[in-house]
């Protein structure tokens, strides 16, 4: 080799030594001015569309796109951003399943300078003026999070091996970026949702009964354990006059918020039309028709409803497809309480019949949702209609309170260690006897010592 073609060599590894500095330099400096401009956000959205802009710049194309894989389902994905970098007039070109397909079993960068003409894919119906794309992976702990794709080289270039190598830099580096800040905008969504589902309990809580109603001879009281935070089960004490009284308690499908709202709309309801309803089978078809109206055809409720005479010590009652409440006579005989219909929502009219009974000193009745008889063991075992009638024969002689904390002790340590399933509610109707009278007195003399 000459002295003239070694100097000619030498310059030209000196140029291109030169060139690849400088294409370093101009690499750090886009990472660089990508981490500063990234690490100033923790919006997912301003994240993202930083990238694009600043990767659409570093590779010199003209549009670019961030697609996230959807974390339930790997075969589905959501572009996040898209962003074009020209002035020309261009379609929208959106990432192909078969380009997803494709980075999920390979999970490395594809470069087509020629899409139309690449054997791998020949089925892909291609825009017209799509000439080249460069896509990377967007990894986590080998796991596919996402892919970033640009489109098109400006002028008459194509990718290279330089863009193909930046821009896999580029979404490595920001992979975690998106997904640090996708968890934290889901952290503040839970935050809000649980600050949501807070106040909706205290709402709910607030629309049961703040005290137990005052009925002479009789005691009535009522408790409702949600299974969740908010819940489906609702009593209801609604006065009509001096000497009559509305109790209902409903079940509505379903659980937790839509739950919840399914039945403040029942109760609702129900309060507006028992002031206007001269029966229970009137109050609960009219109540039936308007919640079928405003709710979609697999919202449902069942609903217990009843009319206490304490003038004439009867109860007038419905039973549109709930669990049937007990009545339990002082002579020990157990009836349930049956006549009624099917559950309020299901058909837009429905007649629901209705019957009466006279209540005698000393019997009780007792409501409750399907949340106790249904509670079940490890054993897969439900606490059942006949444990809570033994239950209530075994606790009857007990003021209503401490009655309607038995049977839910009771259908507890019946399902021992198994999770709470149902919201449990019970309603607790005593009228007052010669058993309760003779309690108090036992209680009252039994303080004296008579010798």
């Amino acid at each position: 080799m000459s002295d003239a073609d070694l100097r000619t060599f030498q310059l030209q590894s000196l140029l291109e030594e030169n060139h690849r500095l400088k294409r370093a330099v101009d690499e750090l400096s886009v990472l660089n001015d990508l981490s500063r401009a990234i690490s100033a956000s923790l919006n997912p959205q301003e994240i993202t569309a930083t990238i694009v802009r600043r990767s659409l710049r570093a590779v010199n194309a003209e549009q670019g796109v961030i697609t996230l894989v959807n974390e339930n389902n790997s075969d589905t994905m959501k572009t996040l951003v898209r962003e074009i970098e020209t002035s020309a007039e261009h379609e929208q070109f959106h990432f192909n399943q078969s380009l997803l397909g494709w980075m999920h079993l390979n999970r490395k960068p594809l470069l087509l300078n020629s899409p139309r003409s690449d054997e791998r894919f020949r089925s892909v119906k291609w825009d017209e003026t799509i000439r080249s794309l460069l896509c990377v992976p967007m990894m986590i702990k080998s796991e596919l999070k996402g892919v970033l794709t640009v489109y098109n080289k400006k002028g008459s270039e194509q990718f290279g091996e330089d863009d193909q190598r930046l821009l896999a830099i580029i979404a490595a580096q920001s992979a975690q970026v998106i997904e640090n800040a996708r968890l934290n905008e889901r952290e503040k969504q839970l935050l809000k949702m649980q600050e949501e589902v807070r106040l909706a309990a205290k709402i709910q809580l607030e629309l049961l009964p703040h005290a137990a109603p005052v009925v002479e001879g009789y005691e009535i009281v009522g408790t409702n354990i949600p299974a969740q935070a908010v819940g489906g089960d609702h009593y209801d004490f609604i006065p009509i006059d001096k000497h009559r009284l509305a109790i209902c308690l409903g079940d509505v499908s379903g659980k937790g918020l839509p739950a919840s709202l399914l039945m403040a709309n029942l109760q609702a309801t129900l309060r507006s039309q028992t002031l206007s309803s001269p029966s229970p089978k009137e109050c609960v078809r009219r109540s039936n028709t308007l919640l079928f109206q405003s709710t979609s055809p697999e919202k449902y409720a069942t609903l217990f409803y009843c009319i206490l005479d304490s003038d004439n010590h009867q109860l007038t009652f419905t039973n549109a497809g709930h669990e049937f409440p007990l009545l339990l006579s002082r002579d020990g005989n157990v009836r349930r309480l049956e006549a009624g219909g099917i559950a309020v929502g299901m058909l837009e009219d429905f007649p629901f019949e209705q019957e009466t009974v006279s209540l005698q000193p000393d019997d009780v009745v007792v409501i409750c949702s399907d949340g106790i008889t249904e509670a079940m063991n490890p054993n897969q075992e439900q606490f059942s209609a006949e444990r809570l009638s033994d239950a209530i024969r075994k606790h009857r002689d007990r003021p209503a309170q401490e009655l309607i904390a038995a049977i839910i002790e009771a259908a507890k340590s019946h399902a021992g260690v198994a999770p709470q399933m149902d919201d449990m509610t019970v309603v607790v109707v005593k009228r007052k006897g010669e058993l309760l009278r003779l309690k108090n007195c036992q209680e009252f003399f039994g303080s004296y010592d008579l010798h």
